[in-house]
């Protein structure tokens, strides 16, 4: 195998911090903007889907807004996955969480400041012209209870160890073929743990006593969440595909299997 020239490792390179970039940002705005909740249904101009659950719940596809930047950073993990293997993944996983949480801590003390009067006045009504509290709202917008906050880093951090493990496990079965099985194999198995964790964490074992929810009902929202990113990693297998296809025009199809070889040959271990 011949060595590397310089304009490989300078593509690599490029390649990497794109793909980081878009990892990054993609998760950190979905923690931010995950504070709204919508309705999916209603989005679609559908009825609500009252699904009845566990005999105790009847729930709707009532969504936080975060769900629609996550599956860019699912389809940025299984594209970094294939192209740099564990240490890839593991790399960008560990700088997100520790974005996320500094961009957390700026939040909380932003928020703490006290505010201008004027700022305060200028917003002192909606525009029905209610009373409305501009610093009241900014503070309700940009901060998360802990409990959701480390909920959630612990569930990502899971879930993207998980996917690695799996989706090299299932290359070293199907080769450099059958990418939709390990990238949507992977996302699909990792998600499993990721919507239960994040709620069990948040609203279960770190919850306040008077806002703590059954055991039923994190399972019944978990089970509702997991349809939502079950049918989304089906619908955009595609992307995948349209992802390696740019990136080996890129690199150029030899140095592109070169850098799938050495991501693969990295990434035989869990750890």
């Amino acid at each position: 195998m011949k060595a590397p020239t310089s304009a490989y490792l300078n593509k690599k390179t490029n390649l990497f911090l794109v793909l980081a970039g878009i990892f990054i940002t993609s998760a950190l705005l979905a923690e931010i903007v995950g504070v709204k909740i919508f309705s999916a249904e209603t989005a679609i101009g559908m009825r609500p889907a009252q699904i009845s659950l566990f005999g105790l719940y009847v729930l709707d596809f009532n969504l936080t807004a975060g769900v629609i930047l996550w599956p860019v950073v699912f389809i940025t993990t299984d594209i970094i996955n294939e192209y740099f293997g564990k240490a890839g993944v593991r790399k960008i996983s560990f700088l997100t969480v520790g974005l996320i949480s500094f961009a957390f801590i700026v939040i909380y003390i932003i928020s703490n400041l006290p505010p201008a009067d004027f700022w305060v006045g200028i917003y002192s009504q909606d525009p029905a012209g209610n009373p409305f509290d501009i610093n009241y709202a900014f503070r309700a917008i940009f901060r998360q209870g802990l409990g959701i906050i480390v909920g959630s880093l612990v569930a990502f951090l899971i879930g993207q160890f998980l996917d690695v493990f799996i989706f090299q496990r299932l290359r070293r079965w199907t080769g450099p073929k059958m990418i939709w099985l390990r990238a949507t194999g992977s996302t699909l198995i990792s998600q499993l743990i990721d919507s239960f964790v994040v709620l069990f964490i948040a609203f279960y074992l770190l919850a306040p006593d008077q806002a703590q929810w059954p055991f039923s009902q994190v399972l019944a929202v978990g089970s509702i969440n997991y349809i939502y990113k079950f049918v989304v990693a089906i619908v955009l297998t595609p992307l995948i595909y349209l992802g390696h296809h740019l990136i080996d025009r890129y690199l150029g199809k030899e140095n592109a299997e070169l850098l799938t070889q050495e991501a693969a040959e990295s990434s035989k271990s869990l750890i």
